[in-house]
């Protein structure tokens, strides 16, 4: 068993796949639209096999609880990085680049070195090595 992908809701479809494409490499594929239901979505590939689906409605989603403060459904979308440099690095530029930092880079209890970011829409990506 593996998982197969991860999906997030959104309110703006080409923000959040610019978002990953850019800082994560992932590789996006064509869009998917179902103009009947107001239904569009990205698959987002990253290197390592894992997938990430985008998916937004025409007639907008319910708002939900602020991004920094845990809320039901995704608690938060763990990447790996590689390495500590590369952790250190990514974080420091989606910093400087406005996003927000929950967590500099840092050796948890668990094994993890690693950081905690906002994306555009306010969910957590944990970056990992």
């Amino acid at each position: 068993m593996r998982i197969e992908h991860v999906a997030v809701w959104t309110d703006s479809l080409e923000r959040l796949k610019a978002f990953y494409v850019k800082y994560f490499g992932a590789a996006a594929g064509n869009k998917y639209s179902n103009p009947a239901k107001g239904f569009e979505s990205y698959f987002l590939s990253f290197s390592g096999g894992a997938r990430l689906e985008l998916m937004s409605l025409a007639a907008g989603l319910t708002a939900g609880a602020a991004g920094d403060a845990p809320r039901a459904g995704l608690a938060h979308l763990a990447i790996s990085a590689g390495d500590r440099e590369t952790v250190v690095k990514l974080t420091a530029a989606l910093g400087r680049d406005g996003f927000t930092v929950l967590s500099a880079p840092r050796q948890t209890g668990d094994g993890y070195f690693e950081s905690l970011v906002l994306d555009p829409d306010g969910n957590r990506v944990e970056i990992a090595a």
